[in-house]
C-alpha cells in the first residue's frame, strides 16, 4: 500500500514538473556530448601531432647548410629531435584540458585554428557536427525560451500593469536597456579584459574578437589563449568557453526581445505569405463530431499560443494580469 502511494506520488511529481525534468536531461546530455567530443578530439590531436613534427624535423635535417651557424643548428636539431618531439607532444597534450572549447567552437564560431589532421578525425568531426549543431540549436532555444520569460516578458508586463504605461512603449525602452546592458557586459568589458590579458591585442582588436565570436562569424584571425607561456592557460580556455556560451545566449535573448516588438512584427509581416485560415480553425471545422470540451480546450490552447507569440501586442484586463503575476 505504501509502495503504491509512493509510486503514484513520484509519478505525479514527475508529471507536474515534466518540462523541468526534460530541460535538465537536455542540459546534462549536452554537457556529456561536449565532454565526449573533447576526449576524442584531444586524443586525435595528440596522435596527429607526431607525424607533423617528424616531417618538420626532417625538413630541417634535409635543409642545405649555408654557413657554420646553420650547420650547428641543423646538427643540434638532428641530435635532439627525439627530445624536441617529446617536449612538443607534452605541450600539445595540454589540449585535452581545453578541447571543450574546440567542441563548442565547432558548433558556433568555427575559428579553424585547431583542426583534425587524420582521416578518422575528419570523419568523426563531420558526424559529430551533424549531430551537435542541431543539438546546440535545441539547447539554446530551450534556454532562451526560459530566460526570456523572466528577463523580458514579465518585466514588461509588470511595468504595464503597475505603472499603467503603454505596453509597446515599455517594450521598446526595455529592449534598448537590455541591448545596452548586453553590449556592456559581453562586448565592452570583455574587450577591456582581453586587451590586458593578450599582449598583442589592443582594445579595438579585442572588441573585434568579441563581435566576430558572438556573431558566430568566427574568422579565426584572433584567437585568445594561444600562447603556451600564459599562466593558468587551461583555466583561461575554460573561461573563454563559458564566455562564448553565455554571450551567445545573451545575444539570442536580445534578438528575441527585439523580434517581439510590435513594430518589427509589422515589418516582418510584409515578407510573409498570408494564410486564409489558421490550421487549428480548419481542423475544428472539418471535425464537427468533436465534443464541446475538446473544442474549448483547443480554443484555450490557441489563445495561449497567441499570447506567447504576441506578448507585447495583446491587451489584458488588470484583474487577469494581477492573477497571472501572482501565479
Amino acid at each position: 500500500m505504501l509502495q503504491s502511494l509512493a509510486g503514484s506520488s513520484c509519478v505525479r511529481l514527475v508529471e507536474q514538473h515534466r518540462s523541468a525534468w526534460c530541460f535538465a536531461l537536455l542540459v546534462l546530455g549536452y554537457l556529456l556530448y561536449l565532454v565526449f567530443g573533447a576526449v576524442v578530439f584531444s586524443s586525435e590531436l595528440n596522435i596527429s601531432v607526431l607525424p607533423a613534427l617528424v616531417q618538420i624535423l626532417g625538413q630541417f635535417k634535409q635543409y642545405q647548410i649555408l654557413d657554420h651557424k646553420a650547420s650547428c643548428l641543423s646538427q643540434w636539431i638532428h641530435i635532439n629531435s627525439v627530445k624536441v618531439s617529446l617536449v612538443l607532444i607534452k605541450i600539445f597534450s595540454t589540449v585535452s584540458f581545453v578541447s571543450l572549447n574546440l567542441c563548442l567552437l565547432c558548433f558556433v564560431a568555427g575559428y579553424g585554428h585547431t583542426v583534425p589532421l587524420s582521416d578518422g578525425g575528419k570523419a568523426f568531426c563531420i558526424i559529430y557536427s551533424v549531430i551537435g549543431i542541431p543539438f546546440t540549436l535545441l539547447f539554446l532555444t530551450a534556454v532562451v525560451q526560459r530566460i526570456i520569460v523572466y528577463v523580458t516578458r514579465r518585466p514588461v508586463l509588470y511595468f504595464h500593469i503597475r505603472w499603467g504605461f503603454s505596453k509597446q512603449v515599455v517594450a521598446i525602452i526595455h529592449a534598448i536597456v537590455l541591448g545596452f546592458i548586453t553590449v556592456s557586459c559581453f562586448f565592452l568589458i570583455p574587450a577591456a579584459i582581453f586587451s590586458v590579458l593578450e599582449d598583442d591585442w589592443n582594445f579595438l582588436e579585442s572588441f573585434y574578437f568579441c563581435f566576430i565570436s558572438l556573431s558566430t562569424i568566427g574568422l579565426g584571425d584572433y584567437v585568445p589563449g594561444e600562447g603556451y607561456n600564459q599562466k593558468f592557460r587551461e583555466l583561461y580556455k575554460i573561461g573563454i568557453t563559458c564566455y562564448l556560451l553565455l554571450g551567445l545566449i545573451a545575444m539570442l535573448v536580445v534578438l528575441e526581445t527585439f523580434c517581439e516588438l510590435h513594430e518589427l512584427k509589422k515589418f516582418r509581416k510584409l515578407f510573409y505569405v498570408k494564410k486564409d485560415k489558421e490550421e487549428d480553425q480548419v481542423h475544428i471545422m472539418e471535425h464537427d463530431q468533436l465534443s464541446f470540451s475538446s473544442i474549448s480546450d483547443q480554443a484555450a490552447s490557441m489563445k495561449d499560443d497567441q499570447k506567447a507569440n504576441e506578448p507585447f501586442v495583446t491587451s489584458q484586463s488588470p484583474t487577469s494580469n494581477d492573477s497571472s503575476l501572482n501565479n
